[in-house]
């Protein structure tokens, strides 16, 4: 798809998907680039893309207490960092967007694939960081097994503390045009997330399911075209039942 098709906004395109992904923006930037997905193939495959890494990053950290001591090295140093950045350039990045000129939006490819993997690693950190500091013994875990209708594949859903985490192995991979997709279920129709995967070659995956779990009663899988779907085109293939 070529950057002069009518239905892309080049002031939306370039640097939202990975702070879209990572859930860096604003509720109105949110609000403004979401409505933007829904005309923007380009945008929708990058969120797909950027999702199945980020998803991956909460499995990627031990869950392990962090003695008193070391959040408070690692806070002063966070604090020493940024006390030593220049005001010139928070100046200078609050001042950037303003200055760019949409003449040199079909750039935005070149740069756009150099920002998206350093904001992905500096999300991993930040996730390292949260789940070493903030994690507990008194926290409970709760694990359902989910349905699952290709043969020897297999999915538990992990609830704590309000959030859920889908451990897939086994799944068939979708086709290249295709990818999966997570909805929850209050009541009514399914509700679509924007949790995009796909599985590796093993059919394993690790995928956090947005927002909150308050109503929810299940939670389940489909596979949708690539960049997702407002409503399931097919059948589900995982479904887990909370209640």
């Amino acid at each position: 798809m070529s950057f002069g098709d009518s239905h892309i906004d080049p002031e939306l395109c370039g640097d939202s998907a990975a702070p879209y992904v990572l859930g860096a923006l604003t509720e109105r930037e949110h609000e403004v680039f979401a409505c933007h997905l829904e005309s923007c193939a380009v945008c929708r495959e990058e969120v797909a893309a950027l999702q199945v890494v980020a998803s991956a990053l909460p499995a990627a950290a031990p869950q392990l207490n962090a003695p008193p001591e070391l959040k408070r090295r690692i806070m002063a140093s966070v604090h020493e960092e940024l006390a030593g950045l220049p005001e010139s350039l928070s100046r200078d990045g609050a001042r950037g967007p303003a200055r760019r000129s949409k003449r040199a939006a079909p750039a935005w490819p070149r740069w756009r694939a150099l920002l998206a993997p350093t904001a992905l690693a500096a999300a991993a950190v930040v996730v390292v960081l949260v789940i070493a500091l903030s994690s507990g013994g008194g926290s409970s875990t709760r694990v359902i097994r989910a349905e699952v209708i290709p043969p020897r594949a297999s999915a538990s859903l992990r609830l704590s503390d309000g959030h859920a985490q889908l451990d897939i192995a086994g799944m068939p991979q979708t086709t290249a045009q295709r990818v999966y997709e997570v909805w929850i279920k209050r009541s009514g129709a399914p509700q679509p997330t924007d949790a995009l995967f796909t599985v590796t070659a093993a059919g394993d995956a690790t995928v956090g399911v947005p927002g909150s779990l308050s109503g929810v009663k299940v939670i389940m899988v489909t596979s949708e075209p690539l960049g997702g779907s407002k409503v399931p085109t097919s059948s589900p293939v995982i479904v887990a039942r909370l209640s």
